[in-house]
């Protein structure tokens, strides 16, 4: 199955040229994996996709639908396509944890009593049930990772976009998170640097330079 197809994508952000002429597709059950030094456009590819950043030429195709807008992409967010950004606490609002990764289950509609319920499955999935009532503001960055990636999860998500996952996580963290990305069999698109995180889990790479 067919999730996402990009093709001839330009975005540039204020007369600079970011990405040119790229074209690929994400396939169901595909870890594709984006590659490419530091500023080359990587976290604004991954977040042109859900239409954070617009972009100027070409298509973005989610599921057979084109997406054009910012306004078209909101309804993905979340349930559909779940994104983890680089710097995690970005998307931490909760006081404490359990109440961050129950909060996007709560806009879905479901009452409190299951999104709380949602949340802490979540939290022992990711085997971080002893943060449930740590304020965010106090969680290291490995923490704030798995918190993040927890919300993310809580919602369901089609299809998971993560930038830098690895960011702040120490060896046995790292192995962690490959066996839990693993385990999750979701198409999903991972800017990274780092080759050994890379080698484990692509299926698929592409090259992002300007």
């Amino acid at each position: 199955m067919n999730i996402l197809n990009v093709t001839d994508l330009h975005i540039h952000r204020e007369k600079v040229k970011i990405i040119e002429n790229l074209s690929f597709q994400l396939n169901d059950s595909e870890c594709l994996f984006l590659l490419g030094d530091i500023g080359k456009g990587k976290s604004t590819l991954l977040y042109t996709l859900l239409g954070f950043i617009p972009y100027q030429q070409g298509e973005i195709q989610w599921f057979n639908q084109t997406y054009y807008k910012e306004k078209d992409f909101v309804p993905l967010r979340g349930s559909v396509v779940g994104i983890c950004f680089q710097n995690a606490s970005d998307q931490l609002f909760g006081p404490t944890v359990l109440d961050d990764v129950a909060f996007g289950v709560l806009n879905q509609g479901k009452t409190k009593e299951e999104a709380y319920q949602i949340a802490l499955s979540q939290l022992e999935r990711l085997e971080i049930l002893r943060l449930k009532n740590r304020p965010v503001n106090k969680l290291s960055g490995g923490e704030q990772n798995f918190t993040a990636l927890a919300g993310v999860l809580a919602m369901q998500p089609k299809v998971l976009l993560l930038d830098e996952p690895t960011t702040g996580l120490d060896k046995k963290n790292k192995q962690k998170l490959i066996s839990l990305l693993t385990d999750l069999k979701l198409p999903m698109i991972i800017a990274s640097h780092e080759e050994d995180f890379v080698n484990t889990l692509a299926d698929n790479c592409i090259q992002v330079s300007r």
